[in-house]
């Protein structure tokens, strides 16, 4: 692939070697191949440390959406095999995983449960990379997640995204999240693309604009109330949450790093103003989230979450937040040329070559425990290609440009 948008940084740069790139195409296509074995009659479920599922996988929607959105990519990559995977990931989500009755999506093939902004954002990325990959029934599946998504849960009064919604719509869950609102932000950005509509940019700005411009160099709040006042003690007695941790989540503070960068080129490309706040908030919070997560407890590797005050508070070290340190420094790398990106991403990659990769079953490890060894206490199994597999992709893809508009071309 053409480097010229690599051009600033200097040649000993990673991002510069073919070799490096090379490596990173090895190990997309082997992470794809794992996740082949997820799929189920009713959308993609969740595998094992073995690539295996259980005897009776229930279809998980946010699961399903990206593994579509990956297979999407491949596909537009020229991979054979992934369209069809791709094609089958749509179908459940135009099928069992999808409200017939009052719109939207379940959570998984259970048809059952409250209607989550989080879910949603997924599969607003989902059919957006599907769009690109102009497979059939996507435009249709596009249409309809962006219309329930700024129906039901984009708020313009807030500048935000609501959380969550009973299946009947008919009762609103009294909490805001930040993680909810920073895919919601990372949908904003792939509907803008797929449906040429700069206007889902402008909503992923002041969206972003509450979440992170409150003090950057500190994280990012993660719960708040509906009146936007953060929630301190939140989850303190649940502090292993998956989705909603007591405390700080470095790994977020990466993953909004890279986001605002990419939503400063996108507003480039279309035309429109740009703020410096975007990379200015963005180096702040990889800087918070190193110095934060980054071998808080002695040891190398991202925690999973610490308190105010900075100090652990859930050890294990999972494979996303370590994914998206390594999207963030290769975003940062090319948006700045600064070294100590560079520095930052070789160390996070030599993190994760010794200790995720698992290279006799496949795929990463999704968890370690706090001596560094493979566990599956918080997290079990190996259910995600997203954040790994994006991550061997973004260090290649130029800024401003979606990976599936990328895989397009």
């Amino acid at each position: 692939m053409p480097l010229a948008h690599l051009a600033h940084l200097p040649s000993s740069s990673w991002l510069h070697k073919p070799a490096h790139h090379d490596w990173l195409e090895q190990e997309a296509t082997r992470l794809l191949g794992f996740a082949r074995a997820a799929r189920t009659p009713g959308g993609f479920g969740n595998l094992d440390g073995f690539g295996r599922l259980p005897a009776e996988p229930i279809a998980d929607t946010t699961f399903t959406a990206r593994m579509a959105h990956c297979f999407a990519i491949a596909h537009l990559r020229g991979l054979p095999g992934y369209g069809e995977l791709a094609d089958h990931g749509l179908q459940a989500l135009e099928g069992p995983l999808k409200d017939a009755r009052h719109g939207g999506w379940f959570a998984s093939a259970a048809a059952e449960g409250d209607k989550a902004c989080y879910v949603h954002a997924f599969v607003c990325l989902a059919a957006s990379s599907l769009a690109v990959a102009a497979r059939p029934g996507a435009e249709a599946l596009l249409a309809e997640a962006a219309r329930v998504f700024e129906g039901h849960f984009w708020s313009d009064e807030e500048g935000a995204f609501r959380e969550g919604f009973s299946a009947d719509w008919q009762h609103e869950e009294a909490y805001r999240g930040a993680n909810s609102n920073m895919h919601g932000v990372e949908a904003c950005l792939a509907l803008a693309a797929a449906l040429r509509q700069p206007l889902w940019l402008d909503r992923a700005l002041v969206a972003a604009q509450r979440l992170v411009r409150q003090r950057p160099g500190e994280g990012v709040n993660e719960h708040f109330d509906l009146a936007w006042q953060p929630l301190p003690d939140y989850n303190r007695d649940a502090p292993e949450h998956p989705f909603r941790p007591y405390g700080l989540t470095p790994g977020h503070a990466f993953e909004w790093a890279r986001l605002l960068l990419e939503l400063e080129a996108a507003r480039r490309a279309a035309g429109l103003s740009a703020p410096s706040w975007l990379l200015s908030d963005a180096q702040a919070l990889f800087t918070h989230a190193v110095r934060r997560g980054w071998a808080a407890d002695g040891l190398p590797g991202v925690l999973y979450t610490v308190d105010e005050a900075g100090t652990p508070v859930v050890r294990e070290r999972l494979h996303w937040p370590m994914a998206e340190a390594c999207a963030a420094a290769a975003t940062l790398l090319q948006r700045t040329a600064e070294p100590q990106y560079e520095q930052w991403y070789r160390t996070f990659w030599g993190f994760i070559d010794q200790h995720l990769i698992d290279r006799v079953h496949g795929s990463w490890h999704h968890e370690l425990d706090p001596h560094l060894q493979p566990a599956g206490r918080l997290w079990p199994g190996k259910a995600d290609l997203y954040h790994a597999y994006q991550a061997t992709l973004i260090p290649r893809v130029p800024l401003g440009m979606t990976l599936a508009r990328w895989g397009e071309g």
